[in-house]
């Protein structure tokens, strides 16, 4: 992947919004006649891009009939602890709206813990951390 693309009404918001999440400025220049930037974190590159006149943006996580778009997914360390504390980091650097309290969920032999958040434009944004996996128990031979 080369990078993943964000539409936004304020691009310094959201370069502040992702700086918050890990993510530098890696280049600055112009989309047509807007503003645009790449962005380069631990999960890959960023684009923001800002739009002029912009619309609010559909709400994918409150509606169960949107299609397209749903969610970023960025993985969250074990050097955290838990999201919790994870979450009490960024809500130190500035406000933050938490979508999704942490709570646990199995995904096949996979327990993690999931939370989400919302960028500036509402766009939601999943944290997930490993918590561990189920032994998988050996056949009878």
């Amino acid at each position: 992947m080369h990078h993943f693309s964000i539409r936004t009404a304020d691009i310094f918001h959201s370069m502040a919004f992702y700086e918050r999440l890990g993510f530098a400025v890696e280049e600055r220049f112009t989309a047509g006649i807007t503003l645009a930037c790449w962005m380069r974190g631990p999960w890959g590159r960023l684009e923001l891009i800002q739009v002029p006149q912009p619309h609010p943006a559909p709400d994918p996580f409150g509606d169960p009939h949107y299609v397209g778009y749903y969610h970023l997914s960025f993985e969250v360390g074990p050097e955290w602890g838990s999201l919790a504390t994870y979450l009490e980091h960024l809500q130190a650097q500035g406000p933050l709206t938490v979508v999704l309290p942490p709570q646990c969920q199995k995904i096949g032999s996979q327990t993690y813990e999931v939370a989400f958040i919302a960028d500036p434009d509402g766009l939601p944004i999943e944290l997930i951390r490993l918590q561990g996996s189920l032994a998988s128990k050996a056949e009878p031979a």
